[in-house]
């Protein structure tokens, strides 16, 4: 189940821990490494959108379609704006909306990503999860991106009764 409140201050934070602004595929990435931090260590998602396995690594396809959109149209209510592929911040992030588990989660993967680059950031996300996925554009298993950081038997079986117990989709394995 997509929390799209929880991923737009998500978001605001990666931008605000950016100095305001951010590409696609960067903020992308660090959404992707923070859900499989918060899978392996919380059993859930920060996010619960689903990971795309695209050329240059996993792709969130609800908030990648937010910005696509965003991205023909503004809006004045939209918490950023988009130019290109590039996301700019128009408020700060409501922490309230984050667990404090999604904020460790976040934090980590911004501090972790922010200086790889294009191709560090791609390479880095191309691991079992993405591999795994039936062919280009498929979405990537939950289990298959907690198994790609070594969650234990135990952690993946309680990932998937939290994950159906929650409502999120388990594409196939």
């Amino acid at each position: 189940m997509f929390r799209k409140e929880r991923t737009i201050h998500a978001v605001l934070l990666i931008l605000e821990k950016m100095g305001g602004k951010c590409d696609f595929h960067k903020i992308f990435k660090i959404l992707y490494f923070a859900d499989q931090k918060s899978l392996v260590e919380y059993a859930q998602p920060i996010t619960g959108d689903a990971y795309v396995a695209m050329k240059n690594g996993p792709v969130p396809s609800a908030i990648y379609d937010q910005f696509k959109e965003l991205r023909k149209t503004a809006s004045k209510e939209a918490p950023f704006e988009v130019h290109n592929y590039t996301v700019v911040a128009k408020q700060k992030p409501d922490l309230d909306e984050l667990a404090q588990t999604d904020i460790e989660c976040l934090t980590a993967s911004i501090e972790e990503n922010k200086y790889l680059s294009f191709g560090e950031l791609s390479e880095k996300s191309h691991g079992y999860a993405w591999q795994n996925a039936q062919g280009a554009e498929s979405i990537m298993s939950f289990i298959d991106i907690a198994k790609e950081a070594n969650a234990s038997v135990e952690m993946l079986e309680y990932i998937e009764l939290n994950l159906d117990n929650r409502n999120f989709s388990l594409p196939c394995e």
